[in-house]
C-alpha cells in the first residue's frame, strides 16, 4: 500500500490491484480505479502494411476477367505454319541474290498431291514470310510437273473451298494470291472445274471478288 493525503484525506494505493482508497475524516472508505490511458501506435489506412495485393491464382491465367487484351498475347501458329515447321512441306526456301526459289528434297512430279497441294493452297492465306512464297511458288510449281491434271481433278471438291476462302479475304495480297492460284488451276483442269464455280461463286463472294478486282488491277498495273 501507497500513502498520500490531500485536503485532510488520506489515500491508499493498492499496488496490487490499482485501486485506490481514500479515508475522509469521517472515517468512510471510497475507492477508485486508476485508468491508465494506453496509447497504442495503429498504422494508418495509407500504411503498406494494410495494403496487401492478393497473391495471383493459378485460375486467373484461365479466367477472361483477369487477362488484359490489349497485351501482346502470344499467338498460336496456323496450321500451314506448324506443318512447315514440322517439315510436312518437302521443299525449302532459298535465299537468292536477286530471287528467292524453292529447293525440293524430292522431285515434284514424285510426290503425292494429296494432301500437299491443298497444304499449300491453304498457305496462300499466310501474310507472313517465308510461308507467302512458299505457299504461291510451292502450289505454282506443283502444278507445272507432268501428269498434275490427273492429280488434280479429283481434288477439286477440296481445293475449291480453300481457294474461295484466299478469294474472299481481307487481305489484298491475299487475294491476289489466291486469284492466281485459280488462273492456274483453270489452265491445268480445263472444264472439269466448270461443276465448282457454284461453289466458288456465290452470291456473297462474288460480290467481295468484284469488288476487290479494281484495287488488285491497279496495283498490278
Amino acid at each position: 500500500m501507497q500513502k498520500s493525503e490531500s485536503h485532510g484525506s488520506l489515500q491508499m494505493r493498492n499496488r496490487v490491484t490499482g485501486t485506490y482508497e481514500q479515508r475522509t475524516p469521517s472515517g468512510s472508505k471510497v475507492q477508485h480505479r486508476s485508468v491508465v490511458h494506453q496509447n497504442k501506435s495503429l498504422p494508418s489506412s495509407n500504411s503498406p502494411d494494410l495494403v496487401r495485393k492478393p497473391h495471383p491464382r493459378p485460375s486467373d491465367k484461365l479466367n477472361p476477367k483477369t487477362i488484359d487484351p490489349f497485351s501482346d498475347q502470344p499467338r498460336a501458329p496456323s496450321a500451314f505454319a506448324a506443318i512447315y515447321s514440322k517439315g510436312g512441306i518437302p521443299c525449302r526456301l532459298v535465299h537468292g541474290s536477286v530471287k528467292h526459289k524453292l529447293q525440293w528434297d524430292c522431285l515434284p512430279e514424285t510426290l503425292p498431291f494429296d494432301p500437299l497441294l491443298i497444304t499449300l493452297a491453304e498457305g496462300l492465306r499466310e501474310t507472313k514470310h517465308p510461308y507467302t512464297f512458299v505457299s504461291k511458288e510451292g502450289f505454282k510449281e506443283l502444278l507445272l510437273v507432268e501428269g498434275a491434271a490427273e492429280k488434280t481433278v479429283p481434288l477439286l471438291p477440296r481445293l475449291v473451298p480453300v481457294l474461295k476462302a484466299a478469294l474472299t479475304h481481307s487481305d489484298g495480297e491475299v487475294f491476289g494470291r489466291g486469284l492466281n492460284a485459280l488462273v492456274q488451276l483453270s489452265g491445268v483442269v480445263g472444264p472439269s472445274l466448270n461443276d465448282h464455280l457454284k461453289h466458288l461463286l456465290t452470291s456473297g463472294s462474288l460480290m467481295i471478288i468484284k469488288a476487290k478486282i479494281p484495287t488488285y488491277c491497279s496495283i498490278c498495273s
